[in-house]
């Protein structure tokens, strides 16, 4: 069993949430964005020490218990390992850390995230890799018993490489940590490293600029447009704006987004049923709830999006708009295993350890279709003046 501290301080959310809104703003200098993700990662860690130091005494009776029952609370190897941290004072040399352990962090980064949840993570194991996509309904077709299957085989998968990016996040142990032992130590490093991936995956599947930053592409950004050498791909024109003025307005609304992504880029028909995600900012995601919820005859409140669609919010997405894709044709990749050692340049701590976590990881959407971007113009309902009460 490994411990789990993913209950945040507030501290920590308003780092997250200023760090979110420096990072879409393209105006933002790199000297304010490394100012913000810094601020981030000191909340991160004074929210995950509090965390520890909250559980410590809570948790001892249940581990004894646990013990008693004869639960292993890591692995041989991940007790091993983190013993070993917590003697040498942190990673003293570049470690890959157990395969186990990088699972676990891959698979918090699935299920307690939304929107990575519904991105497929392919593990491809090496940094430079060739991958073989195929588009479904061509993988299996008719044809005579001794027919030439090769260029149906050709036009059914495609083959292309891809230089995965280096994705590296601080890990900050503070010194007197060790005194908790090697399972908070295993705790501590697991989700540090998942959450700060978490933030930049997020951030890069859906506003990455592409390879030119040596960044994933994200979602809004236009696969057909020119490339600018420096600032990458370019974003998406808007595929229109949703109102949501009234129900059959709503109804024609969502029903075009489905039409729209029904289509691939080479005009071949899609089906999307189930499968439509729309992304937005939290701020405008109770608008959105405010549309779909209805009261039945049991008095109990009911949100029922349109055509089955599902509603994801992140602090990436800019408030005003909706990212509308189709979840299983954005492909993400990662590789490498995940690597730390010591860091020994600047930003020395005094009563902290630093260290590096590196990976390889990009995604990219399948094609220019995968996503489209619309305007979000709810206009608040309008409230019927109270008549006056005419005076006796």
């Amino acid at each position: 069993m490994v411990m789990k501290l993913n209950n945040h301080t507030e501290n920590y959310e308003e780092a997250k949430l200023n760090y979110a809104n420096i990072v879409k703003n393209e105006e933002s200098t790199p000297e304010q964005i490394e100012t913000a993700w810094v601020a981030m990662q000191d909340a991160l860690v004074n929210s995950l020490t509090t965390q520890i130091t909250n559980q410590v005494a809570t948790n001892t009776l249940d581990q004894v218990v646990l013990s008693n029952r004869g639960a292993d609370i890591l692995t041989a190897e991940e007790t091993r390992f983190f013993n070993e941290v917590v003697k040498s004072d942190g990673f003293q040399d570049e470690l890959v850390l157990p395969e186990t352990i990088e699972e676990r962090i891959y698979d918090d980064l699935t299920s307690e995230h939304p929107l990575l949840s519904v991105i497929n993570f392919r593990n491809l194991g090496t940094i430079t890799l060739t991958t073989i996509t195929s588009e479904y309904e061509g993988a299996a077709v008719w044809g005579p018993i001794f027919g030439d299957i090769k260029g149906q085989l050709n036009a059914a998968f495609k083959q292309e490489k891809i230089a995965q990016s280096k994705l590296t996040a601080f890990v900050v142990l503070p010194k007197d940590l060790a005194k908790f032992g090697p399972k908070w130590v295993a705790a501590y490093v697991q989700t540090q490293i998942t959450e700060t991936y978490a933030v930049a995956l997020e951030n890069a599947f859906i506003n990455g600029v592409g390879p030119t930053k040596d960044q994933p592409i994200g979602l809004i950004r236009d696969l057909q447009a020119a490339v600018d050498p420096t600032n990458g791909h370019a974003k998406k024109e808007k595929a229109g704006t949703l109102t949501l003025a009234d129900s059959q307005k709503t109804i024609e609304e969502f029903a075009g987004i489905g039409e729209l992504l029904s289509v691939k880029q080479d005009g071949k028909p899609l089906n999307v049923n189930g499968k439509v995600i729309l992304i937005i900012n939290p701020t405008d995601s109770w608008k959105l709830k405010a549309k779909f919820t209805t009261q039945n005859s049991l008095g109990v409140y009911i949100t029922a999006i349109p055509f089955n669609f599902t509603l994801i919010e992140s602090v990436f997405a800019t408030s005003g708009e909706v990212i509308a894709f189709v979840k299983d044709r954005y492909d993400a990749y990662r590789g490498g295993g995940v690597e730390v050692s010591e860091y020994k340049e600047t930003l020395a701590l005094e009563d902290c350890n630093l260290h590096i976590a590196k990976t390889f990881a990009f995604g990219k959407p399948r094609d220019n279709k995968t996503a489209l971007v619309y305007n979000l113009d709810i206009s608040a309902p309008e409230i019927p003046a109270t008549p006056e009460t005419p005076e006796v």
